[in-house]
């Protein structure tokens, strides 16, 4: 069952088109990544999901409702843009969010000490928020977004400023969220997060969906290649067989690093047959399966994380929650 459809959506901001025609589903219980480079439309699409802003043409239909904002108590979020009163403690932080989600104050406290206490927060939990780390703040503001146990998550680049042992324990997090039940939506531009989480992909470039599926069905849209290094020339490896374009990664006193993609279906250890045969001085090679991240430069023609330097409307703090 579905529990979140787009249907033909479009976002304008006067002259700019941030979203265009953009369909997709999610079904009850999946992960899905929602994947783009910066600028392609990605927090865009979750303030329509969420009803904090209007689609410009298209239909939204979550959880049943055509508006976010009716079904708001059923719907954890978490937005790019950080924000939590310094002065609060974790418990109190927690516990307040979860209030407007109509939790009581009480239950909310005791969820709220158990669920630090699970992420390894629980000596901090009576400290303000202004003395934790940034990897800490954000792990309270995660827990503020699911206390009330939302049947659908959205989280808006989670893994931002973390580092890898953050990452990590969110993506753990991230799995058990799915495993109790629910729904989770999250965008990112870091393509191993999404690799590792998701059983659905939605690539998304210039406002545009560029692919939905299954992380193996997007890996099989792109192409196998070698690695060889070496004093080789360029134009030698494009003659290999079944190699169809090369690629300079390096190329440092003579020695490249040369990434030759292949046609489908081409053998590597054929090619690389050939390379001795033709007197290649190759001292490295390496067949490689295509990447989430390949596929996505193949998809898209972007490069998942670089700036795209679009303007777009900044959500606030008081629309965030």
């Amino acid at each position: 069952m579905a529990v979140l459809v787009l249907d033909g959506v479009s976002k304008r901001y006067g002259e700019f088109q941030a979203v265009r025609d953009l369909s997709f589903q999610v079904q009850k219980g999946a992960i899905c990544g929602f994947l783009g480079p910066n600028g392609a439309g990605k927090t865009s699409t979750i303030r329509m999901i969420l009803g904090l802003q209007g689609a410009t043409s298209g239909s939204i239909s979550i959880l049943g409702a055509p508006d976010g904002r009716k079904v708001r108590d059923r719907i954890g979020f978490l937005p790019e843009e950080r924000g939590l009163y310094k002065k609060m403690t974790p418990v109190d932080a927690i516990a307040f969010f979860g209030s407007l989600k109509g939790l009581p104050d009480s239950e909310g406290r005791k969820r709220a000490r158990d669920m630090l206490e699970a992420q390894g927060l629980g000596a901090s939990r009576n400290k303000k928020m202004k003395e934790l780390s940034k990897g800490m703040a954000q792990k309270v503001q995660l827990i503020a977004s699911v206390v009330h146990r939302p049947e659908f998550v959205i989280l808006d680049e989670p893994f931002s400023g973390l580092d890898p042992v953050n990452q990590q324990g969110l993506e753990t997090v991230i799995r058990d969220l799915a495993a109790n039940g629910a729904t989770v939506l999250f965008s990112t531009h870091v393509m191993q997060h999404a690799e590792r989480l998701c059983d659905q992909v939605v690539l998304v470039a210039r406002g545009r969906k560029a692919f939905d599926g299954t992380v193996g069905e997007a890996r099989a849209t792109s192409r196998r290649f070698l690695e060889l290094e070496g004093e080789i020339a360029e134009g030698a490896v494009a003659a290999l067989p079944g190699v169809t374009g090369v690629e300079v990664k390096s190329d440092q006193g003579g020695v490249r690093l040369l990434k030759a993609a292949l046609a489908p279906g081409a053998n590597g250890q054929e090619a690389l047959k050939a390379a001795f045969v033709s007197g290649l001085d190759v001292r490295r090679f390496e067949l490689k399966e295509p990447t989430l991240h390949d596929a996505f430069i193949d998809l898209t023609g972007d490069h998942p994380d670089q700036d795209q330097s679009v303007a777009r409307p900044a959500a606030s703090l008081e629309t965030a929650k």
